[in-house]
């Protein structure tokens, strides 16, 4: 009886044993990534977007693996992708990079494709994926005005680019728009005759007067002949 009971404790150890080996013998299995911070936002809605432009962060991928449970920082083995490039980069190291061009909302990703058991089978999400949101607050706020009065006994239209100012002349009067601080505007004269100049542009080329690093309110002088 006592021989039996070791013979069947003997198997028993022997199982445990087998299985034990059986699992170490595996590859270990990337099961999730999670990326880290999980959103992040630039900017604000005072600050025009273009002054978010090199505002940064450093994200980190952090992966889940089973035999045995780990968790290890993958940051730099991990393909990084940005849903929108306008808005914000992400570097080959997961650095996140705010470009000054779109606001809005979009995803970053962090992504891996190794992931295979010890028998070469595919494990459970052969592609792993973890995402974070880049943010950047779009500029709702008001800035400096740039007017624009008008001289000569002609006529004309003028326009800005970014868009907020734009009317028809009349000798006497003036129109207004309101832009970001900061902000380079630039102002284009179309006459219906002859156009005489700008003046109190920080620079003059032809029909367009430029107003650079718009801080304050400005008023500049467009004749038309």
């Amino acid at each position: 009886m006592i021989r039996k009971w070791f013979g069947i404790t003997a198997l028993i150890f022997t199982a445990i044993a087998f299985l034990n080996l059986s699992s170490c013998g595996r590859n270990q299995e990337l099961v999730s990534i999670q990326v880290q911070p999980t959103a992040e936002t630039f900017g604000a809605s005072n600050i025009p977007v273009s002054q978010d432009a090199g505002l940064q962060v450093q994200l980190r991928a952090l992966g889940t693996y089973v035999h045995p449970p780990v968790t290890k920082d993958i940051t730099s083995s991990v393909t990084w992708a940005s849903n929108d490039t306008q808005m914000m980069t992400v570097s080959s190291s997961g650095l996140l990079t705010a470009t000054g061009f779109n606001c809005g909302a979009t995803l970053v990703s962090a992504t891996a494709n190794t992931n295979a058991d010890a028998e070469g089978l595919s494990a459970s999400g052969a592609i792993i994926t973890g995402y974070m949101t880049g943010n950047v607050v779009c500029f709702t706020g008001t800035g400096p005005t740039v007017t624009v009065t008008f001289a000569g006994s002609g006529s004309g239209t003028i326009s800005s680019s970014p868009a907020g100012l734009g009317c028809s002349s009349t000798a006497g009067s003036s129109c207004t728009g309101s832009f970001p601080t900061g902000s380079n505007v630039t102002l284009t004269a179309v006459p219906n005759g002859t156009f005489g100049g700008w003046a109190g542009c920080t620079i003059n080329s032809g029909t367009a007067c430029t107003l650079q690093n718009l801080t304050n309110d400005v008023t500049v002088t467009a004749t038309f002949n």
